[in-house]
């Protein structure tokens, strides 16, 4: 994560995503003697059950700086091409923030396309996303995702079991988009520029440590259009990825908002910290009920981070068989 209070966006993979349309609202009959109600759409459909289980969709979900990659993204190419010290760059974020009440995210990225233009320096889209590929990750990310799927695979046989990843990161999405594992993503949401907006680059998206935990709801209601609501209330029956069959990846302070709403609605988090590095943090988030797990962030096969991501694995299937199971002869009995 980055050193500012709060720094990790949201621009979606090229390749089309699907994602279930905005449950509408509809009148419902009105009986003589009865006010008339609305129902929902998702309420209508909830009185149709489904031919077949369907919730068989496990997500992992990552944050980005400090949890895939060891540092900011802007301090591997951004903040070096413009000459200006990544300690200084953050420690100035936040002190306009506090001094402004500004939220610090939008200041650091306001202060960053200043910095650049104090430099003489232009930055534009293709720029950063070229930056991309300066960006370091931790060891193992680049094959993990396949390799993590290959278990879940091996472990749900023929279940239909599918494994998505997604990224939620408060950092860029331009410079994510230029990494080489941007396309490993089922979708990704993180903070965005609006290059033709106004003189300068505007922010378009900025997503806050609080701001994250909107795109869990997304992700469980099926939703991850930003122009859909995910306002309007949907029946747990409906929503085709149960908190129970997400895991969360994070690294700090900024993501115990999503650590907390995971687990208060049965699912799941890891906290990881550099190998070999200090662990004082992530303790604090397991003894604080935070996290089921932490370990270095180490990626690769056989490490402490990819064996007990496999037990969580193991868990969220055999949950799968057995409410799949339990469907099964409700449905018998109807």
């Amino acid at each position: 994560m980055a050193k500012t209070a709060s720094s990790k966006t949201s621009r979606k993979p090229a390749r089309s995503k699907r994602a279930a349309s905005k449950p509408s609202q509809r009148s419902g009959n009105r009986a003589k003697s009865k006010p008339k109600t609305k129902k929902s759409s998702a309420s209508r459909r909830a009185a149709s059950p489904a031919t077949s289980y369907d919730k068989k969709i496990i997500a992992l979900v990552y944050d980005f700086d400090g949890t895939l990659s060891p540092k900011p993204m802007q301090e591997y190419a951004f903040l070096p091409k413009i000459g200006v010290d990544a300690r200084a760059f953050w420690a100035e974020a936040n002190r306009i923030s506090k001094q402004e009440g500004a939220d610090v995210l939008i200041t650091y990225m306001h202060l960053m396309y200043q910095k650049a233009k104090a430099a003489g320096v232009r930055i534009d889209r293709d720029d950063l996303v070229a930056q991309g590929a300066d960006v370091e990750l931790y060891p193992g990310v680049e094959d993990w995702f396949q390799q993590i799927e290959e278990y879940a695979h091996s472990v749900a046989g023929d279940h239909g079991v599918t494994l998505r990843h997604y990224l939620i990161s408060s950092g860029l999405s331009e410079i994510i988009e230029g990494t080489t594992i941007y396309s490993k993503f089922h979708n990704i949401f993180a903070s965005e520029y609006w290059f033709d907006a106004y003189a300068l680059p505007y922010p378009k998206r900025v997503i806050t440590d609080t701001g994250k935990t909107q795109y869990l709801f997304r992700i469980n209601k099926g939703l991850e259009d930003h122009a859909q609501s995910i306002n309007e209330h949907m029946d747990e029956a409906l929503r085709p990825v149960p908190f129970a069959n997400m895991i969360y990846f994070g690294d700090g302070d900024t993501d115990v908002p999503s650590m907390a709403v995971m687990r208060k609605n049965g699912g799941h988090a890891i906290a990881v910290h550099p190998p070999g590095g200090a662990q004082a943090k992530c303790i604090n988030l397991f003894e604080a009920g935070r996290v089921d797990f932490f370990a270095g962030a180490d990626y690769r096969r056989g490490s402490d981070l990819f064996q007990r991501t496999c037990l969580l694995i193991d868990r969220i299937v055999a949950d799968i068989r057995v409410r799949e199971e339990t469907w099964h002869m409700a449905s018998y009995l109807k």
